[in-house]
């Protein structure tokens, strides 16, 4: 490196910006010393001093803001734009260092020593170059932002100074360590720099390609789903679908979360959508697995309603809302009494046994109001496949989960009162059995972990009160029965069914009908006219068509403008109700021989039941007639060898079998009879009519006989004896050992009844025939 002479020349600051010897360059100059600067290099020798700011923010240097050393450059151009600043054209000479300051008017002039690199290189000179030149193409490769032209060019480059001055040139140092690169006199030593400088670099773009391959690894799964998402949308937007399954995902993410469910519920939810997720919308899968998580989300898994513990207020509703059945009233009470003390009960489960309209479902209805809990029903009448208990498999077509689990969807609630309406109903075939499904569900054992085929994971049902309805227990599986509680409500009484027309049925149909107090009465009388005359029945849906029926005829009245208001009496039903349909009083009007009133239990309640035996010349032949079933045939035939057994005793002809042929009648024979309680009365039909001695009139009898004569105990003993109170009898025979069943009647009913217990049939023949022969 040789030192020349020194030199004055004018001073340019420069900002953030470095140039090197044999660099040529463009600068926009805008600072008044600068243009001065300039302006005074111009009318010289076109020379001028370029030094770097060490701090870029500062905008009136002084000397000690500038390093010593810098380049002498000449102005090859210069040019003033429109906006005031000279943009001038410089090509690098040589280095310099300042080695003092001169302030002129309006710029600065210093006094600097050129430094010119040796034109002679040696051995090491060209072994370095060409490990700059190498490490330079390397850096090249990795870095890619040079281009293969600029390596051509320094290639080409026989000064080695010069060729360490371009390359520090083209790399992205900071402004300190290009100013060391130009601060380096000595070649060799800025080669060497520069080398060490090319292989950190090199060291940096390996590294940085590393990470960048590690981060594109652990970011690959995730950016390009979240280019494929973005791609989906957009394919879905000019499809004209809203939003695509992104939108979906995120709502239905945010209601798996939402629902409340168990743990393992809800993992198989995110589970089956991620699966929804990747299934294509127009596959068949898709809509299936979509179901299935709209059924997951929708089921109540935690929320529930408070019960509300106050008897006083549940027996009151109760009361409202139904006359009489007592006994469901005190189950219930005693439940609520439980959880108040224990806060803990299992939900029971109750079966409402009785006939039709006795009020079975709406005094469900009204449990569920009284504790506050939400009310379902489900019909499990015609019931015959199994699925419809327990649901379908997800992998048939049209899957969906069974009655009891819609049904707790449409409760909304895990506790809710539950109504399995017509348990009775359910049969069974090659589908599978129904009732069998149901042991699982009103098992209190068992229900907490109900398995329905379409959900799959295990649904807590231990929190619902389950009741059911029948109206014959007979048909309903054993085991079935077993886990239910049975309360029986036998039907109303007379009185009863005043009490409910008045209070309930008939301000139920006023406001259906439009109709107000102030238009139609109907009075006592009439009420008791129409219970009589117009229905027999253990219920009162018929009463309730009844008092329909005038509410029709009042509002055509009213509305014709015949009258603006109708009473009804005892005399008046007829012309709204037509003829009475049936008799009320003695089920026969004198004592007849050889005509027995029996007692039957129907599922539409108690009825009566008229046994009538005629006698033949024959040869003993039995003929019986009226569409028996085999019980009551067989009970014809007890008491027909009873009859025969005791002729003698009984006042009758030994040989009448084979004198008569003996034709026992029930009538109404389309109707079906069958049940194990006819046989009193078949025998003493017999007995009257083979002895002449008449039966009376207002004696009803219900009982088994044996060969021996004992009478043996009967069934739905409240509903045989509503019948008989409802045909106007006043004296029941029945069994003595059935004498813990009058503690059900109703006291209205029984202090107008005469009980008659007894144990054989000839008590049973004392206080049913009439001594003395017809009357």
């Amino acid at each position: 490196m040789a030192e020349q002479k020194e030199i004055i020349i004018p001073l340019l600051p420069l900002r953030g910006l470095l140039v090197y010897p044999t660099m040529v360059l463009h600068l926009d100059v805008g600072r008044e010393k600068s243009i001065q600067a300039l302006e005074k290099a111009m009318v010289d020798d076109h020379l001028i001093f370029l030094t770097t700011q060490k701090e870029v923010s500062i905008d009136e240097p002084t000397e000690d803001d500038l390093y010593t050393t810098g380049t002498i450059t000449k102005v090859k151009q210069m040019l003033k734009l429109p906006n005031g600043t000279i943009r001038v054209l410089v090509e690098g000479l040589t280095r310099g260092k300042i080695v003092s300051f001169n302030e002129e008017d309006n710029y600065f002039s210093v006094h600097v020593n050129p430094f010119e690199d040796m034109p002679e290189k040696d051995v090491e000179d060209e072994a370095l170059m060409r490990t700059m030149l190498d490490y330079f193409e390397q850096y090249i490769k990795l870095s890619k932002k040079i281009s293969a032209e600029t390596f051509a060019s320094v290639a080409d480059i026989e000064e080695p100074g010069r060729m360490a001055d371009i390359i520090s040139s083209h790399l992205p140092l900071k402004q300190k360590e290009k100013q060391e690169i130009l601060e380096t006199i000595d070649v060799k030593e800025r080669m060497n720099r520069v080398i060490s400088i090319i292989h950190n670099e090199k060291e940096v773009l390996n590294l940085e390609k590393k990470i960048g391959q590690r981060v594109k690894r652990s970011m690959e799964r995730t950016q390009k789903e979240y280019y494929l998402r973005e791609q989906m949308k957009a394919i879905q937007k000019e499809l004209g679908e809203k939003e695509g399954k992104s939108g979906e995902i995120a709502e239905l993410t945010e209601k798996i979360e939402q629902a409340g469910m168990p743990d393992h519920v809800k993992q198989t939810a995110f589970k089956e959508l991620d699966r929804y997720e990747k299934v294509p919308a127009s596959s068949a899968e898709s809509a299936v697995i979509r179901n299935y998580l709209e059924w997951l989300i929708t089921l109540p898994w935690s929320k529930k309603t408070e019960d509300d513990l106050d008897i006083h207020r549940a027996e009151r509703i109760l009361n409202q809302d139904h006359y009489g059945l007592e006994k469901v009233k005190e189950r219930v009470l005693e439940y609520l009494a439980v959880q108040q003390l224990t806060h803990s009960l299992k939900g029971p489960i109750l079966c409402l046994a009785g006939p039709p309209g006795v009020g079975k479902t709406s005094l469900a209805r009204s449990i569920a109001r009284s504790l506050k809990r939400n009310f379902v029903r489900v019909s499990l009448g015609g019931v015959r496949d199994e699925s419809e208990i327990r649901g379908h498999r997800r992998t048939y077509v049209g899957a969906m989960p069974g009655r009891i689990i819609q049904g707790m969807k449409k409760a909304g609630t895990i506790n809710p009162v539950f109504l399995l309406d017509e348990i009775d109903k359910m049969s069974n075939d090659f589908r599978g059995d129904p009732s069998s499904a149901m042991l699982e569900v009103l098992d209190p054992e068992q229900n907490h972990n109900f398995s329905d085929h379409y959900i799959e994971e295990p649904y807590d049902l231990s929190k619902v009160m389950f009741i059911a309805t029948a109206n014959n227990l007979a048909t309903i599986p054993g085991p079935l029965l077993d886990r239910m509680e049975i309360i029986t409500i036998a039907g109303y009484t007379e009185i009863e069914k005043v009490h409910i027309t008045r209070d309930h049925l008939l301000p139920k149909q006023l406001k259906e009908h439009g109709l107000s107090k102030g238009i139609l009465q109907v009075r006592e009388d009439a009420i008791v006219k129409i219970v009589r005359y117009y229905t027999r029945e253990a219920g009162v849906r018929n009463l309730e068509r009844q008092v329909a029926a005038i509410c029709r005829k009042t509002a055509k009245i009213v509305v014709s403008g015949e009258k603006k208001r109708v009473i009804i009496t005892e005399k008046n039903v007829e012309e709204f109700l037509g003829k009475p349909r049936y008799h009320y009083g003695q089920a026969e009007q004198e004592n007849q021989v050889g005509v027995a009133t029996g007692l039957a239990y129907t599922t539409v309640g108690g009825d009566t039941l008229q046994i009538e035996v005629s006698l033949s010349p024959g040869k003993g032949k039995l003929v019986l007639t009226g569409k028996l079933g085999d019980v009551m045939k067989e009970s014809a035939q007890a008491a027909f060898s009873y009859v025969r057994s005791k002729a003698k005793e009984l006042g009758i002809e030994e040989d009448f079998h084979e004198k008569y042929d003996i034709h026992i009648h029930v009538p109404e024979g389309a109707v079906p009879k069958d049940g194990p309680s006819a046989g009193i009365t078949i025998a003493t039909a017999l007995v009257s009519a083979l002895s002449g001695k008449a039966i009376r009139k207002e004696v009803g009898m219900t009982g088994e006989i044996t060969l021996r004569g004992r009478v043996l105990p009967i069934g739905g003993l409240k509903e045989k004896t509503l019948g008989a109170h409802r045909a106007g009898l006043t004296k029941i025979i029945l069994p003595k050992d059935n004498e813990k069943d009058i503690d059900d009647i109703p006291d209205s009913i029984r202090s107008e009844m005469d009980f008659v217990l007894v144990s054989h049939v000839d008590e049973v023949l004392k206080h049913a025939l009439v001594e003395g022969g017809t009357q």
